[in-house]
């Protein structure tokens, strides 16, 4: 048999959920006839076949997950196991075609490591996780060479009753929660807060587009936040362009499409690619180069609840925004008390990046933005 392994995404990602096989063992397919569809953190992709033949087994059931370089099914017959390049990786749904590019598949042989897993235990203790209704998948073994042992399946099945069954978390909650770990080792942040008088804004204004086009503003003014810092060799790289992510929230998770080169688009324009990025998510549809290349990131949290925040900046960016819920506020205008429509800012920033008076610069530069009509 010739084993066919998950290619390289192409999106920086070691790894990819089976969503659905779209063929079956004894299947004969043809080349680029689409095999099965995998869900990464950023979009559901169709995996199509290397080259034409008959299915002889399939590696995975839906709901494994598969690193890059392990099989996902074998054909029948023999060959060679180097470098073949076939297909295109196509994303669920309609293709961008300005989006889609060539990716090189590779034939070769490993073991997926949750099936590796459960494979290091004897048949004794398999036996006896399938009696106490214990998953193997889930256990790091404690025996040499991570052999699970029978203490290890008593001490899951004493978990599971008292916590109950935990569900593994899957695609894109999986990749946030590594993405705020990574967050926290390598990040300094400091977090600001103000509120800007929006009270001179017309009925219908466009919140977002404004905030978009406030950052806009401030990076300009204070080019400093919008930029990628290298922790490991302490360099950072000033972007001349602002592609802002725009955190967006869904039943399966957080997302972030960017919105490209903010400051030399139309509002109209951007609102109108904004639109086309949520659609995109919402559908899972989205292609995943539209998640890559953030230099600086906007949640708007406001739209929900909440005034102030201490939002999370994800590496290599060194800055994010959050937008709270406008609410009224007694501020003075005139030097007299009025009630006016204010609207919550906090700015985190990574300080090894960024100092402090860059930070309250960049802040000040979108009040003033937002605070005219």
């Amino acid at each position: 048999m010739k084993n066919f392994k998950l290619p390289d995404l192409g999106e920086g990602l070691p790894e990819a959920e089976i969503v659905e096989w779209h063929v079956k063992a004894g299947d004969t397919v043809e080349v680029d006839q689409t095999l099965v569809s995998v869900e990464t953190a950023k979009a559901i992709v169709d995996v199509p076949s290397p080259e034409a033949g008959t299915i002889a087994k399939l590696y995975g059931e839906p709901g494994d997950i598969i690193h890059t370089g392990e099989p996902l099914l074998a054909f029948e017959g023999e060959g060679s196991d180097s470098g073949t390049v076939v297909g295109e990786l196509k994303t669920s749904g309609k293709e961008d075609k300005g989006q889609a590019g060539q990716e090189q598949f590779i034939i070769g042989a490993a073991a997926s490591s949750k099936r590796a897993r459960a494979n290091r235990a004897t048949p004794g203790v398999r036996a006896l996780a399938e009696r106490l209704g214990v998953n193997l998948e889930q256990i790091k073994g404690s025996g040499p060479g991570g052999l699970i042992t029978n203490d290890d399946v008593h001490r899951q099945a004493s978990h599971q009753k008292k916590l109950g069954d935990a569900e593994p978390l899957r695609g894109t909650r999986r990749t946030m929660a590594k993405n705020m770990a990574l967050s926290h080792a390598q990040v300094v942040p400091v977090s600001i807060f103000e509120d800007v008088d929006i009270g001179a804004w017309k009925k219908g204004t466009d919140i977002t587009m404004r905030l978009v086009q406030a950052i806009g503003a401030a990076c300009e003014a204070c080019p400093e936040l919008n930029c990628w810092f290298d922790g490991d060799n302490l360099t950072r790289r000033l972007q001349e362009e602002v592609h802002v992510g725009i955190a967006v929230d869904t039943p399966d998770g957080l997302f972030v499409p960017v919105l490209r080169d903010i400051t030399h688009r139309s509002l109209k324009d951007l609102r109108k690619g904004l639109e086309n990025l949520r659609e995109a998510v919402a559908t899972r549809k989205i292609p995943p180069k539209e998640m890559q290349g953030a230099t600086i990131t906007l949640s708007n949290f406001g739209t929900m609840t909440g005034q102030y925040a201490n939002p999370i900046i994800v590496p290599p960016q060194v800055a994010i925004i959050g937008a709270g819920r406008i609410r009224d506020k007694v501020v003075p205008v005139d030097g007299k008390p009025a009630v006016r429509k204010v609207l919550p800012l906090s700015l985190t920033f990574d300080h090894r990046a960024a100092n402090g008076g860059e930070a309250s610069r960049f802040l000040g530069a979108m009040m003033e933005s937002l605070s005219g009509a």
